[in-house]
């Protein structure tokens, strides 16, 4: 491993976080804390020139201060296969703008960096549709742009929940019956009248009472508790931006073999940081775009999962 590791994060305005809360935060208190030389980038600062992968990069610090939370330096343009680890923590939509994102940082693993997570795997794997390849550890799901199926959808499983495949904290997620009236007009906003892809899954009512659990993977391996986030009383959501309560427990034998099922594969792709959403035994969705839920679960249990992943990135680094 190097001598001193120069590790960059490319992510949403620091000046726009919520610093308690955030964990890309908690991941960049934990490199500091390992004396890694941290630079700064947002998504325009990136370029591909002849090839090669550069950034406009600053030089960061971080402290815990609820306040005062960062230091940025003056920018510097930098080849980004300099930098021996890359943390991409932009978060979705994953529209164009990011697809083009993960081209630039292909060319810098290429360069010899390590991207975490993978840029092929940001691309590959959405979120939402990435579950297909894992069905056994799904309820029933139905992706598609015919209305008319998902209508009859609706009526096998009376009652189900559509999203968008492009959304993320809670966006336009609707719970619907099979006899509720505004059934064909969601189906026609989220699949803009038979243009477009979206999801289907069958309502899972457990999500009341135990709520949508965020199980988190390192390196493939499961942290040992997971993020339980338990929809307001209004609300059928179980996302924290979207208000729900967040409530740490200890993984249960369901989540774990969920985890022995996917962790593997995310570990062989080069997925070191990855949710899993669990509602009732069953996993919604694979996050990898830009998990959160370390800093709940910290706070709640004594847990240092930024320093977790750290480690796991310093494995990386040493094996090669």
């Amino acid at each position: 491993m190097p001598q001193r590791v120069r590790c960059a994060v490319v992510m949403d305005p620091i000046a726009d976080i919520k610093p308690v809360k955030d964990s890309t935060l908690a991941m960049l208190y934990a490199a500091q804390e390992r004396s890694w030389e941290l630079w700064y980038l947002e998504l325009g600062d990136l370029s591909l020139r002849d090839g090669q992968a550069f950034g406009r990069a600053r030089p960061l610090s971080v402290r815990i201060d609820p306040v005062d939370w960062f230091t940025l330096g003056e920018p510097v343009v930098r080849a980004l296969g300099d930098m021996h680890a890359i943390l991409m923590r932009k978060d979705p939509p994953f529209d164009t703008e990011y697809i083009y994102t993960t081209y630039v940082l292909e060319r810098a693993e290429a360069a010899g960096s390590l991207v975490v997570n993978r840029a092929g795997g940001l691309r590959d794997m959405n979120e939402k549709v990435y579950t297909a390849w894992f069905p056994e550890c799904c309820a029933p799901t139905l992706i598609t742009r015919d209305m008319a199926d998902m209508a009859a959808f609706a009526r096998e499983h009376g009652r189900i929940v559509v999203k968008p495949l492009h959304g993320m904290g809670g966006r336009s997620i609707f719970v619907v019956d099979q006899t509720d009236k505004n059934l064909s007009v969601v189906l026609e906003t989220l699949t803009n009248y038979g243009g477009q892809y979206a999801i289907a899954q069958r309502y899972i009512p457990d999500i009341v009472e135990t709520g949508d659990s965020r199980v988190l993977l390192v390196d493939g391996e499961p942290i040992p508790h997971a993020l339980a986030r338990i929809p307001a009383a209004h609300d059928n959501r179980g996302n924290l931006a979207a208000g729900a309560r967040g409530v740490a427990r200890a993984l249960n034998e369901r989540d774990r073999w969920l985890a022995a099922r996917i962790g593997p594969q995310m570990r062989k792709a080069g997925m070191l940081f990855v949710g899993l959403d669990v509602i009732g035994g069953f996993v919604t969705e694979i996050n990898v775009t830009s998990p959160t839920g370390i800093r709940e679960i910290d706070k709640q249990c004594g847990t240092d999962i930024g320093a977790r992943l750290m480690d796991a990135i310093a494995a990386r680094l040493s094996a090669r």
